[in-house]
């Protein structure tokens, strides 16, 4: 291939330009942990030639960095997937339950969206469908960043509340579940089979927040793949051929979950082992009432800070994961 041809197509571009970006970013990072060892090492033997204990915790407050920064690093480790630094397209769903069950899906997002925003990642809305009386029904967004997708897909599953409803007058306990799906975002370097003559293509006006504009043109878009019965929807962006590539983006990337998910379903027949990955794969609980527990159900990692969790501290849930995986692998 030559140069002017291989730098022509934006996503290949892209694409290099983010793993050099990533790489860069790595070794950095690297030698910045190598200096800040350096410095301890130094003030430590400062220190002790001086028989200095008003250095005590200055070293100890670098020794806790330190040790903070290799856990990153190993967890970075853990990020070998082939798609793993991609994008990630998260897919929320309530389950049975009515409004109980939205408003429980509208908490789920935002306890992602804040964990994406603590990490530097960028948030965008593809579509959403909002309870009839409160909460959400579905919603799609995608979250872009190094690695989004290599931490995010260790949240796909069901995840199951347990709390006092606060639509219930009589206050009794409720049980309530949504799904989560998570999807690397495909660009066109990764070839995926659709051919448009097998895909539906429905406009309508969109639902929700958004001012006059699309309440009132036909802007949303909806795409159905008749083979496989996928349904795809965005409204988000305020024209129509917006709309039409972000659900073609999204179209795409379940059609290759879909390739990918009958893959292992292969390798796990094979195997003599089967595990549920779909709906009714409870990973995770998250009890409020009559005591406070989050407890992810495959690893064993479990916290009383239910607050903190819900406020996007998911990171010893995801770490959690990713070492179970990678010991699973060995």
């Amino acid at each position: 291939m030559s140069a002017p041809d291989f730098w022509d197509n934006p996503d290949t571009a892209k694409a290099v330009s983010q793993e050099a970006t990533q790489l860069k970013d790595t070794v950095d990072g690297y030698n910045q942990l190598v200096g800040q060892i350096e410095d301890a090492k130094m003030m430590l033997e400062m220190a002790i030639d001086d028989n200095d204990t008003s250095l005590e915790d200055e070293l100890t407050e670098m020794v806790d960095q330190i040790r903070q920064d290799v856990e990153h690093r190993e967890v970075l480790l853990l990020l070998g997937g082939e798609y793993d630094k991609n994008n990630a397209i998260l897919t929320f769903h309530s389950g049975a339950g009515g409004t109980e069950a939205q408003d429980w899906t509208s908490m789920l997002i935002r306890m992602y969206l804040r964990w994406a925003e603590q990490h530097h990642f960028v948030i965008t809305m593809m579509d959403e469908q909002i309870g009839d009386e409160a909460g959400i029904k579905s919603a799609t967004f995608l979250i872009s960043g190094p690695n989004a997708f290599g931490y995010l897909k260790s949240e796909k599953g069901v995840h199951r509340l347990v709390r006092i409803s606060p639509f219930d007058a009589a206050k009794r306990r409720h049980t309530s579940f949504a799904a989560v799906d998570v999807m690397p975002e495909i660009d066109d370097t990764i070839e995926v089979h659709l051919d448009m003559k097998d895909v539906d293509v429905d406009t309508y006006r969109a639902s929700g927040a958004g001012g006059q504009h699309v309440n009132k043109t036909s802007s949303a878009v909806r795409m159905t793949h008749r083979p496989t019965g996928i349904v795809v929807q965005c409204q988000n962006e305020r024209s129509q051929l917006q709309n039409r590539e972000q659900a073609l983006k999204l179209l795409r990337a379940k059609l290759f979950e879909l390739e990918l998910e009958k893959q292992e379903a292969l390798k796990e027949k094979i195997g003599g082992n089967y595990q549920a990955i779909e709906w009714g794969s409870q990973i995770r609980s998250y009890v409020f009432h009559p005591y406070n527990l989050v407890k992810d159900h495959r690893t064993g990692v479990e916290t009383g800070n239910i607050q903190a969790v819900m406020d996007g501290d998911l990171d010893p849930f995801i770490e959690g994961y990713l070492k179970q995986q990678a010991h699973l692998k060995i």
